[in-house]
């Protein structure tokens, strides 16, 4: 069980899946997860919406724009809002990227920080910040990226790890974006994952990518996940166990059962996880 007391295999939360959410949640499908920025201050129907299913289903948060890694200072109004917004919907955690996103404004996009030993120490008194204001410790998720910053005097796992030991937070491990930055990068994903802070995951992301005409994968979360994510997932398993998995589908979102087979798929590789654990035992 995650240290925030999630279990079992979750899904994203769409506007676009309501209606048919609404007629029948899948039984395999034991949280929801959101992003707090389309959701805080939304009133109306979409707030009624909302809590609909927040009284019947617990919801992780997962941020897209805390800018983390970023210049400008952090955005505590921001956090201050979803703060009060998990205390009312009785949500559990929060996560977000290890990238920054914004300049003078917003760039809607998630860059990688160089790899230096400034940077560790900038993301994670940001990290520090953020979760004196949560007042509970936040998950870091490894994101893809697809141009290496100059100047590091790390690789990204060393990165990671220095800096969720430093800021004393969680690792949200996303196996898909493991995969897609090993591909493109040209790196073995288990020596990857095993230089992680295994020991500090919280939550796993699962999701489906593109593959360009010259080979390069790009993380859309707008496709079906492909074998070899399935079984980094168990590998990744294997490390750390069948902690709370999210399935991602942000675009091409296709009907609620067919997102509901994926999910199964994720419940089934946990299930496997905990048969081999019991026969070890």
């Amino acid at each position: 069980m995650s240290p925030t007391g999630l279990s079992g295999a979750g899904l994203g939360f769409r506007r676009e899946l309501i209606p048919d959410l609404k007629s029948g949640v899948p039984e395999c499908i034991d949280f929801f997860e959101l992003a707090p920025e389309n959701w805080v201050g939304m009133g109306g129907r979409s707030a009624k919406d909302l809590r609909h299913f927040t009284e019947r289903h617990p919801f992780v948060c997962h941020g897209l724009s805390l800018d983390l890694g970023g210049p400008r200072p952090l955005d505590t109004t921001l956090l201050r809002k979803i703060k009060g917004f998990m205390r009312t919907h009785g949500m559990t955690l929060y996560t977000e990227h290890l990238s920054w996103c914004g300049d003078d404004g917003h760039l809607y996009d998630l860059l990688p920080i160089p790899c230096t030993a400034d940077a560790v120490k900038w993301v994670a008194g940001r990290i520090r910040q953020a979760q004196d204001i949560l007042e509970m410790r936040i998950g870091i998720e490894n994101a893809s990226y697809y141009v290496a910053p100059p100047g590091a005097e790390m690789n990204e796992a060393e990165f990671i790890r220095a800096v969720i030991e430093e800021a004393d937070c969680l690792l949200h491990l996303d196996v898909n974006n493991m995969y897609v930055n090993s591909r493109n990068f040209g790196f073995a994903p288990l020596a990857f994952m095993a230089a992680l802070p295994l020991e500090r995951t919280c939550y796993l992301h699962m999701a489906g990518h593109y593959v360009e005409p010259d080979g390069i994968l790009v993380d859309t979360h707008g496709a079906g996940v492909i074998d070899p994510v399935w079984q980094l997932l168990d590998a990744a398993y294997a490390r750390v166990g069948p902690l709370p998995t999210c399935l991602e589908r942000d675009f091409n979102i296709p009907a609620l059962d067919e997102l509901a087979r994926e999910v199964v798929q994720i419940a089934a590789a946990q299930a496997r996880f905990t048969l081999s654990a019991r026969k070890v035992a």
